[in-house]
């Protein structure tokens, strides 16, 4: 059984306190480490080394939208989930361009925050369901010309692997709608990003909706 180390930024000690409770109830989620500040969580980030980080957007000293980047900065691999009161469009989509796994609202159900971290660690893009919605309207304004320059690099199997990303799918997922060896798929993943010059499958996730390869068009391409 595989274990996730997790660590908890937030500066709300009753809200961090049910967290910890929830999360240490289930057999695979060790809570490591809580921070009341984003600085305090970069410091902690690099002494405990989580695989995950649950990331609250407004504290104080440093915010949420500070920390982020500084922390996948300074690791690539780890998984961040912004987990807040904000419905702001602009939050979600500034976080998700950063490479944030997901986003999600402090409203959510205990079930849901437990299956969300899961997909996260499996490697999918998760949001609130009411926050989808706003990502796609704030996302799905591309220009043409810019549109046909950036695509025309990816091959139909690229593009189809960007629109499965886009609708949050994992590997294995992936793997089984395209037909294809889920090594194949990470070969797809991995080119994509290299050609796009992104750093993370959220931030193709993210290209794929501004591109509108979220649609069925794309899938199962020939």
């Amino acid at each position: 059984m595989t274990i996730t180390n997790i660590l908890l930024i937030d500066d709300h000690m009753l809200f961090r306190t049910g967290i910890r409770f929830l999360l240490e109830q289930e057999e695979n989620f060790n809570v490591i480490g809580e921070a009341t500040d984003g600085l305090t969580g970069i410091k902690l980030a690099e002494q405990l080394r989580p695989d995950l980080v649950l990331l609250d957007l407004d504290m104080p000293i440093m915010s949420g939208r500070e920390a982020l980047p500084q922390l996948l900065n300074s690791y690539p691999n780890l998984v961040v989930i912004i987990l807040t009161v904000s419905e702001d469009a602009e939050d979600l989509t500034e976080c998700m361009r950063l490479g944030a796994r997901g986003y999600l609202l402090k409203n959510i159900e205990t079930n849901f925050l437990l299956e969300s971290i899961r997909k996260a660690m499996e490697g999918d893009s998760i949001l609130s369901p009411e926050m989808t919605t706003k990502l796609i309207s704030q996302l799905r304004n591309p220009a043409a010309e810019k549109k046909e320059d950036l695509l025309s690099i990816l091959t139909l199997r690229e593009k189809e692997t960007l629109h499965w990303l886009a609708k949050g799918a994992s590997n294995k997922v992936i793997a089984r709608e395209m037909n294809v060896a889920e090594s194949t798929v990470k070969v797809h993943v991995q080119n994509i990003l290299r050609k796009l010059e992104l750093n993370s499958r959220v931030q193709a996730a993210v290209f794929a909706v501004e591109h509108a390869l979220d649609h069925d068009e794309y899938s199962h391409q020939k």
